[in-house]
């Protein structure tokens, strides 16, 4: 955990009333379900036989982003605010920005494009970087903003006041796999403090400038795990990085097999407009939305008091997996629009 004395000076855009940390936290979900469309479309793009090492990190990159925001919710919930993920803001055609970012999301199939765009969104904060609430140039360097508004509010108010949410809307229990992260209940400063290391670290690595992220890699228990930027690191260098290295070394370990011609093709930004009405593949980008706004109302039920509905929420995403997979078959791809629930049967 960082030291109390880190924050002493305030930086701009302090977070300092109850509705500004929901407000901040709420975006914190927005953020985290922003870079799982990206994911999905190069992990779907390939081919799990050819590609395995590709497909373990963007996999466990993706399991690790639904843990982020399954505690980003549970941060919400602990404060007393409610979590929001059904609703056409999340949705916003791509390419996109990541919320209140300057930093452009496409939908991509794996390859060098995709690659740097996931550098760019995981990159680790420089050492002394200031915490920023609203147009962030790091991820970490927002939770550091969030981080500092928890503290100051639980100096001025206490922490019974800042923590008034009800406990039985925490989610818990071992929902995601492959992933070493832990899904833990959010209940005083010290729970909150704990989420907010789990997705910082996982994200960029412990303490800011190391390629590890705390955890045992759960692929090869020999290795400690490397943070996400790290872990695309490899597959950029087509290396592992082992002890010893450093973000400066880069990575000097055993080789990785990356096979950039065993992708499954995918137009870069697919939109529904490229296809004619009533098509097949046009039908199909329909249906595969449908799902993937049912997934977000399973989502947003189970983090809004009804926990148990995230078991139906990963069985949604088997669903999604088939629909996504025949689409890049017939040389098109999944396009996240937002379908409004009545659209939904």
């Amino acid at each position: 955990m960082k030291n109390l004395e880190s924050f002493a000076a305030p930086g701009p855009a302090r977070i300092d009333t109850l509705d500004s940390l929901r407000e901040h936290l709420q975006w914190a979900i927005e953020l985290e379900h922003a870079t799982l469309p990206p994911y999905l479309c190069a992990l779907y793009s390939l081919d799990p036989e050819r590609n395995p090492e590709a497909v373990e990190v963007v996999g466990s990159v993706f399991a690790e982003e639904m843990l982020h925001l399954a505690l980003a919710a549970n941060l919400l919930n602990a404060v007393g605010g409610r979590p929001r993920l059904d609703t056409p803001e999340m949705l916003p055609p791509h390419p996109r920005r990541l919320p209140h970012s300057s930093l452009e999301l496409s939908l991509l199939p794996f390859g060098p494009e995709a690659l740097e765009m996931f550098l760019r969104l995981e990159q680790p904060a420089p050492p002394g970087a200031p915490a920023q609430a609203d147009g962030y140039e790091t991820i970490g360097q927002f939770y550091d903003a969030i981080e500092q508004g928890l503290r100051h509010l639980c100096e001025q108010l206490g922490e019974r006041e800042v923590f008034s949410g009800d406990p039985a809307r925490q989610v818990t229990g071992t929902h995601f796999r492959h992933t070493a992260g832990r899904l833990f209940a959010v209940e005083d400063l010290e729970s909150a403090l704990g989420a907010l290391e789990e997705i910082v670290e996982q994200g960029e690595g412990t303490a800011r400038g190391q390629v590890w992220d705390g955890d045992q890699d759960i692929f090869h228990p020999e290795r400690d795990e490397v943070a996400h930027y790290y872990r695309f690191q490899e597959l950029k260098a087509g290396r592992r990085y082992q002890r010893g290295d450093t973000p400066q070394s880069g990575p000097t370990g055993e080789p990785i097999s990356v096979n950039l011609s065993a992708v499954r093709p995918m137009p870069p930004d697919p939109r529904l407009s490229d296809h004619a009405p009533g098509s097949a593949t046009r039908t199909a980008q329909e249906e595969f939305n449908r799902t993937y706004c049912t997934l977000l109302n399973q989502l947003e039920q189970a983090f809004d008091g009804d926990p148990k509905l995230l078991g139906a929420a990963v069985g949604t995403m088997y669903a999604l997996k088939g629909q996504a997979l025949a689409l890049m078959e017939a040389g098109a791809g999944p396009t996240f629009d937002y379908v409004p629930p009545q659209s939904r049967s």
